[in-house]
Parts: C-alpha cells; sequence; structure tokens
C-alpha cells in the first residue's frame, strides 16, 4: 500500500501537534567554582537564542536544561555540608539576575560512589528540582549487574520516599540500567567530560501520532490486520519524519553559538499531561485498552516508528516511554488494574526503554 498526500492529509505538517519538549545542553563544571556562572550563562543563553529560532518557526518549546558531568567532579563531596555549600551556590547563580526571564531545569549528572548516593536523599530534598540526579547500573563481562550498586541505590529511593512530601522526591532520582549518556529528560540524563559541550532536542508528539492514525482510519477501507498495520507504521514514520527533518533544517540555519555541537534527537512521544495520552494511540491502533490482547504488538510497532527516523542522529531512550504517572490515560489504566508491573516488563521487551514512574503501594 503506497501512501499519498490523500491518504494522509497535510494535517500531519502542523506544528501545534508536533512539539519540542526540551532543549538540553550538555555541559561540564570543575572544581573551580569561579567558571560555573560563565558556563551556565552560556548555556542557557544558548538555550534561549535557540528557542527564539524555533518559536520563528511556529514550534512551540516547552522545557529548556542543562545537564553536566559527573557531580563530584566538581561538587566538593567531602561531607553532605560542603555538597550543600556549592548546590546553594549553583542555586543562587540560577536565580540571579543574570538570568531573569529564563527558567532552566538543571540535573547534576551521575552520582558514581557510596558516599555520593548516601547524599542524595538530603540533597533531593533541600534542592528538589535543582538536584536531578541518577545512578548508572552496567553489566559486567559475565553479564550480571552491579548488586552493591543496586542495594545503594535502592536505599536511596526508600529515604527519599520518606523524607519527601508524599514521596515525590523520587521524581529526580533515578536508576539507569545500560543506558548511554546524553538522554534529554530528567532525572535520566547525564553527560561526560569527554563529549564536548552539546546538545540534544526531545520532543512531545502524542497528538501528533493519534491526529494521523484518526486520518489514516478514516481514509481506509479494510479490516486486514497486516494492511491496518503497515499503514500505522506508514503514517506515524512519515509524520514524525516530517517535522524532525523540519526542526533539522531549522537548527542548522540558526544564528546561535557553535560552541554547543547538536548530539541529535531523542524520537520518544514524551507525553504530558497536556497532551493526548499514549492510550489514545494504541486505541487508534484497535487495541481495546492498554493492557488488552494486542498492546505486545502495538508496542513492537511503535518502537519500530521511533527508531525509523533517518538522515540525523537518535540520542536517549529514542523508543517507546510509558511513563505511568506522567500520562493521564496510562495513570488512570493504573487505577483500574488494566495491567501490572509483570505486563510492563513484557512490554518492555519489546520496547527497549523498561519501567518508568511506576507507583508501588506502601
Amino acid at each position: 500500500m503506497e501512501l499519498s498526500e490523500r491518504t494522509i492529509k497535510l494535517s500531519y505538517k502542523n506544528k501545534d501537534l508536533c512539539r519540542i519538549r526540551t532543549i538540553t545542553t550538555f555541559l561540564s563544571l570543575d572544581k573551580g567554582k569561579e567558571s560555573w556562572r560563565k558556563e551556565v550563562l552560556k548555556a542557557s543563553h544558548f538555550c534561549l537564542d535557540l528557542s527564539k529560532e524555533f518559536n520563528k518557526n511556529d514550534y512551540i518549546v516547552q522545557s529548556i536544561r542543562i545537564v553536566t558531568n559527573p557531580f563530584g567532579e566538581y561538587l566538593n563531596t567531602e561531607n553532605i555540608e560542603s555538597a550543600r555549600k556549592d548546590l546553594a551556590y549553583l542555586s543562587n547563580l540560577l536565580d540571579s539576575s543574570d538570568m531573569s526571564g529564563i527558567r532552566i531545569r538543571f540535573a547534576i549528572g551521575e552520582a558514581r560512589t557510596k558516599r555520593e548516593i548516601e547524599m542524595l536523599p538530603e540533597l533531593v530534598k533541600e534542592f528538589g528540582d535543582l538536584c536531578n540526579v541518577c545512578v548508572n547500573v552496567n553489566l559486567d563481562d559475565y553479564g550480571i549487574l552491579n548488586n552493591e550498586l543496586i542495594q545503594q541505590a535502592s536505599e536511596a529511593v526508600v529515604k527519599i520516599s520518606k523524607i519527601t512530601p508524599r514521596g515525590e522526591g523520587n521524581f529526580n532520582f533515578t536508576v539507569n540500567f545500560n543506558c548511554d549518556p546524553l538522554i534529554p529528560y530528567f532525572p535520566a540524563s547525564y553527560h561526560r567530560k569527554e563529549l564536548g559541550n552539546c546538545f540534544v532536542v526531545g520532543l512531545e508528539t502524542p497528538d501528533l501520532l493519534v491526529s494521523v492514525l484518526k486520518e489514516f482510519n478514516q481514509s481506509i477501507d479494510t479490516h486486514n490486520h497486516n494492511t491496518l498495520f503497515k499503514g500505522y507504521y506508514d503514517v506515524m514514520s512519515k509524520a514524525l519524519q516530517y517535522h524532525i527533518s523540519t526542526i533539522k533544517k531549522i537548527i542548522d540555519q540558526a544564528n546561535v553559538d557553535k560552541t554547543f555541537t547538536f548530539s541529535g534527537f531523542d524520537s520518544s512521544a514524551a507525553p504530558s499531561k497536556n497532551c493526548a495520552s499514549m492510550v489514545a494511540v494504541y486505541e487508534q491502533m484497535g487495541i481495546a485498552y492498554f493492557g488488552s490482547s494486542g498492546t505486545v504488538e502495538a508496542s513492537s510497532l511503535l518502537t519500530k516508528v521511533f527508531k525509523s527516523i533517518k538522515d540525523v542522529e537518535l540520542v536517549g531512550f529514542s523508543g517507546l516511554m510509558l511513563a505511568l504517572t506522567e500520562d493521564t490515560g496510562l495513570a488512570q489504566g493504573t487505577i483500574r488494574s488494566n495491567f501490572d508491573i509483570r505486563s510492563l516488563l513484557t512490554y518492555s521487551s519489546v520496547c527497549g526503554i523498561g519501567l518508568d514512574t511506576v507507583p508501588i503501594p506502601g
């Protein structure tokens, strides 16, 4: 089945359907605090300038973010008080008059030692969204995870749940398993010095996906499962490719600081409470509800869509993101018990991202 502009209407080019969820810059700080202001200001103004370029071309930018190298490389982590003092300095810097009119979300990179992990609950409690942070758990040569590191991170999760209101400090902390750097979303985001100053663009596209699927379903006269799924793949991939190619062209032509290298896009849909739920995407693909028969197959197809983008680098997650408490439809499905953690683990086996913001009783 060859798609034409008549099959999927030109509305897929509507920029209101595709928002820029984040421009995320990655930079490195060192122990010399006198350089922090210069580096943070440079990244902030870069994000602001690029946001203006996107706005001029009718794309909405929802957030701008800065991610650093591992915080132990620049904060004084000799004890909790010295780390507090350095984070307070950063907090004041971000609130200074130099940053007037710019709201920056900030991530301090990764915690890499037992001492650093033990500090996290108190730092998250005090500094909140300034202290977005992660722990990276990798495999050894035999494919075995570092169980000691997992235990330390788990203890931090439990403590954060007890000392922050409703345990919501855990939205600022995550444990990554086999995740590469340059994820544009918090708190999984982290950076390494050797990658240099760079930036990544992440998109919010559930509205776009729902729109093109609705139009396709209204235009097609077949009940053949294979034909429908091929059509779903084609229309979603075409729509995403159009916007990513358009945004890449804007980046290439933008008159902004060239000291930040463009590293690529995170093609994940990244839903928020202000757009369509991913549940609506599944429903347009003929799934009765997320968690019912066919969910695994639809998840696999969506993953292929997000990884189908050509002519640009894909970084970060670039796959099917199922963040339960950040997606209103998935949150409702949790309340209705439409799926459980075992089901989510099954879906993650074909989407490659894993579990995210799953509410656990207790």
